[in-house]
């Protein structure tokens, strides 16, 4: 069920806390009750521009150990030139902060937090948090931007992820100036989802890895949510545009068939080709086994950071590339453009071993491109 249209809230008073146009100010906002009974609070601010414009609520941590987003957020505040001269930003670096204090995923409960959206007041731990967000933070907004990293032992090259066949939405996603853009509802109950449906357009980007704030990935954060918000004219300045933007409309990951130990023949953010090898699987003592490749034209999304694998493990998650788009020209164009996109790519690499395929004449396989 879709959530119903949220009552608004307006976004100078925060619970008897006044923030006029042209100021700041830092609010504490009620989330739950410790076990103790204190009242616990989430940290967050509140910027506002001297004219009139829409309110933009940008969170982190909604995975307690997803802190990519928490180290953009705190950029973002600490910066001494970034001005909202229209509109209002809310800036939470840590929605979960039960889960971020106990660096993990989950509530104490085991309950995902991003899986308990709208909430209710009467329901579980999740379910009462979830609420306060709706009510508190997204009722507040017009827009919104969740940022998130890939799960345990994951890394993600940076892609936005949005209901793309919602006007709005797709407008949000395209002006952040990611390269690459899954369409998609988003899970049942996520923050994502049901925002949009309440009558907040909301996005994510997914990037980097769990328990660490790793520099490129906050830059291309900073930089996207700028964008979105000099798209809006709530900033000075113009958007930064990508070297290129495909939307995927299909993912795969490929999984391992066998146990073993992988060599990585691609990185995060890779375009390769229909039957690229992606991956080969061996023994301990270096016997090979397998090769995973790549089953259509794509761009490698995120993959695993971890090269032994049990029968079923997810080593790859691929995007397949729209049709007419031809991989070689997406890799002139990163080639030729501003470097950012190309950085990416080599410094989430540092964190697992890449390795060229030696050439097969049986199989007629070459070494990958360089």
């Amino acid at each position: 069920m879709a959530s119903p249209l949220l009552q608004r809230k307006s976004v100078d008073d925060w619970n008897g806390t006044k923030v006029p146009p042209g100021e700041s100010q830092d609010i504490d906002l009620a989330i739950t009750e410790s076990y103790s009974g204190m009242t616990l609070r989430i940290p967050l601010h509140v910027r506002r521009g001297k004219e009139e414009g829409p309110t933009v609520f940008v969170s982190a941590a909604l995975h307690g150990d997803e802190i990519n987003g928490t180290g953009a957020v705190r950029s973002l505040l600490m910066a001494p030139d970034f001005e909202v001269t229209r509109g209002s930003v809310i800036l939470i670096p840590v929605l979960n902060l039960l889960a971020f204090d106990r660096h993990s995923r989950y509530l104490p409960d085991r309950r995902d937090l991003n899986r308990c959206f709208p909430g209710t007041s009467r329901g579980s731990l999740a379910s009462r948090m979830a609420r306060v967000v709706f009510t508190e933070i997204v009722a507040r907004s017009d827009f919104g931007i969740d940022l998130h990293t890939a799960a345990l032992r994951r890394t993600n090259y940076p892609n936005i992820r949005g209901n793309m066949s919602i006007p709005a939405v797709r407008t949000l996603a395209e002006a952040f100036g990611s390269e690459l853009i899954v369409n998609g509802v988003g899970p049942k109950r996520s923050l994502r989802r049901e925002a949009t449906a309440a009558g907040c357009p909301t996005i994510i980007l997914e990037g980097g890895e769990v328990w660490k704030v790793e520099p490129s990935i906050v830059e291309a954060s900073v930089r996207g949510i700028c964008n979105v918000l000099r798209h809006m004219k709530m900033i000075e300045g113009e958007p930064i545009t990508p070297d290129y933007q495909v939307v995927i409309e299909e993912t795969k990951w490929l999984r391992a068939e066998s146990g073993g130990f992988l060599q990585f023949h691609v990185k995060p953010g890779d375009i390769v080709k229909k039957d690229q090898p992606i991956s080969t699987n061996a023994s301990l003592l270096g016997h090979e086994q397998s090769v995973l490749t790549a089953p259509f034209d794509a761009v490698i999304i995120g993959m695993t950071t971890i090269p032994a694998v049990s029968p079923g493990e997810p080593i790859c998650h691929l995007g397949k590339l729209p049709d007419g788009i031809q991989p070689a020209s997406l890799r002139r164009q990163r080639k030729e453009g501003d470097g950012m996109e190309s950085r990416l790519v080599d410094e989430l690499a540092s964190n697992v071993m890449v390795v060229k395929r030696k050439p097969n004449a049986e199989s007629g396989e070459n070494e990958l491109p360089s």
